[in-house]
């Protein structure tokens, strides 16, 4: 579960650092206070592209670390990610730095956010392949689909490949044997246009770089005194007088932080300025290979230097002759049908399962979306076949779907308002959350389009999903935000000179009725709704009580 978030320096947010519970998070707070931009931090983790706007002081670096802590005998994990005012990233688990994808890969298996809008994932035919993937439990079996149908895609264009050289290599063969002279003339190496159109960017600018650089070094280092060194003095002043008082010692340590950085770009400068060149011959030099890999290009109708040395292969190899091509075809075809075979073994067993399946996701949805007020909702996944195999296997899934019976029982996308979609999909969540080992899920206002009864009864599903796995609900119901749960406010600060500031604290007792009695009535709060805060918010604490005794 995500038991701490700490954020500094992202939009309206210059740090914060807060802890979670388990079970049921409530988050609530007026529009505009800054709901979305806790979630947006957050999302960062889950790689989100970064860009400048994420900066509330333009001249610090933008942190987000999340701490999960530890249930059910899984890892902890403390992720991280920075960003500089230059526009780097730079991810970390923790506290080893990692790639983007890799943090990304790790957080989408331990936190799941359902952003507003998201319903309309109920559309897209891969999600819906995937929901019955996650019920059927098919994931071994379709990892292993999808490495037989890559195999058998590879194979494919090896035989189209190789059945191409095999008509090649029937023309003329002097002409062949001209085009292998030149190929190999060339003496082509893999990704060597992208280094040579890199040196000839670096060569031709050399001097200029290399003023720059000199001249970026100079600032840091001016003739009185170079600003590692000056970073160096006041850390010592300030811990000098650190034992008087102990708010300097933090600052000192950053302050030593920040000369380490800098000497580390200081040498970082010298190194990359050593070793750049200015040569005019050399720049002559890759010019004319650029030129002569582009001549080749054009001749052969390539694209790049792998499509040039794949043609050369191919030229040796109908030089080498034509019964081995042959011979060399028959076995890849023969592994082909194999794979094949394979192939759709795998994808008949998918079909088999997910069948089985969708019978068991139609009802136990319908009975989900039924409790919350669609009395005569009619829902149904309907698993039909593809004439072609894809990524996928070879089926599709339609989402049928009718608030009013079976008799108008029609694709969901045409047939269901938003209102309904939310319900539809908080039902599917709250399924899903049953089959999968995910520790933490975030609902964004998942109750968009509803009210009433019905928001009463989404919320009773989220208080029940909270027992299970750790849940998130930003909301702007007052049904929902009075259910069991710990209660997040968010709010709106600003300082003496007008600048606006987010910041996030939990609520409980008189707060908490308040603050609900705000989502009932607006800004100006009236006793009845004060009156009707403490109900709801005694009515789902009977409630709770209830189903532990019931238990």
């Amino acid at each position: 579960m995500l038991s701490r978030l700490s954020i500094s320096n992202y939009a309206l947010i210059d740090s914060l650092d807060i802890t979670f519970p388990e079970g049921l998070i409530i988050i609530t707070g007026e529009t505009g206070a800054g709901k979305s931009i806790l979630l947006g931090a957050l999302s960062l983790l889950l790689g989100k592209r970064a860009d400048a706007s994420v900066f509330s002081d333009s001249t610090r670096n933008c942190v987000v670390e999340a701490e999960f802590s530890a249930k059910d005998g899984q890892e902890e994990y403390i992720l991280r990610r920075v960003i500089t005012p230059a526009g780097r990233s730079r991810s970390f688990l923790n506290d080893e730095p990692v790639s983007l994808t890799e943090l990304t890969a790790i957080s989408h298996k331990i936190i799941d956010i359902h952003e507003q809008h998201q319903h309309l994932l109920l559309t897209d035919p891969d999600f819906r392949l995937s929901v019955i993937d996650h019920f059927a439990g098919t994931g071994e079996l379709l990892g292993r689909y999808r490495k037989a149908y890559s195999e058998y895609a590879s194979l494919e264009d090896s035989i189209s490949s190789l059945e191409k050289a095999m008509a090649d290599a029937e023309k003329d063969a002097g002409y062949r044997e001209y085009q292998l002279s030149k190929l190999c003339e060339a003496r082509l190496v893999s990704g060597e246009m992208e280094d040579l159109e890199q040196e000839q960017k670096t060569l031709a600018h050399a001097e200029e770089i290399r003023g720059g650089l000199e001249a970026a070094w100079q600032s840091l280092n001016p003739a009185e005194l170079s600003v590692a060194r000056q970073l160096k003095d006041a850390a010592a002043r300030l811990s000098k007088y650190a034992s008087y008082d102990s708010r300097l010692s933090p600052l000192a340590d950053r302050l030593e932080s920040c000369r380490i950085e800098v000497s580390d770009i200081e040498r970082e400068i010298e190194d990359i300025s050593s070793g750049i060149t200015v040569s005019p011959e050399r720049l002559q030099t890759v010019e004319e290979r650029m030129s002569l890999i582009y001549s080749l290009y054009r001749k052969y109708d390539c694209t790049d230097v792998d499509a040039l040395i794949a043609l050369r292969d191919s030229l040796a190899d109908s030089a080498a002759g034509t019964e081995q091509m042959q011979q060399r075809l028959e076995e890849l075809k023969e592994q082909q049908r194999e794979v094949g075979k394979r192939r759709a073994d795998l994808a008949a067993q998918l079909s088999k399962a997910r069948k089985t399946a969708s019978a068991s996701l139609s009802g136990e949805l319908q009975d989900a979306i039924r409790s919350l007020e669609m009395p005569h909702a009619v829902f149904e996944a309907v698993l039909s076949h593809k004439d072609t195999l894809s990524v996928t296997g070879g089926d599709s899934l339609d989402f049928m779907f009718s608030a009013n019976g079976s008799a108008s029982l029609r694709d969901i996308s045409k047939v269901a308002s938003g209102g309904e979609l939310s319900r539809v999909m908080l039902s599917l969540k709250g399924l899903l959350a049953r089959y999968t080992s995910l520790p933490t899920m975030i609902f964004d206002e998942i109750d968009t389009g509803v009210s009433g009864r019905i928001a009463d009864k989404m919320g009773d599903m989220i208080g029940r999903m909270g027992e299970r796995m750790q849940i998130f609900a930003i909301t702007h119901l007052p049904q929902i935000a009075s259910k069991k749960g710990a209660h997040y406010l968010v709010y709106k600060e600003f300082s003496k000179d007008g600048k606006a500031a987010t910041g996030i604290r939990r609520i409980e007792g008189e707060d908490r009725v308040m603050e609900v009695a705000r989502m009932l009535s607006g800004s100006e709060l009236t006793p009845a709704a004060v009156e009707n805060a403490r109900e709801l918010l005694a009515k789902a604490g009977n409630q709770e009580r209830n189903r532990h005794n019931l238990r």
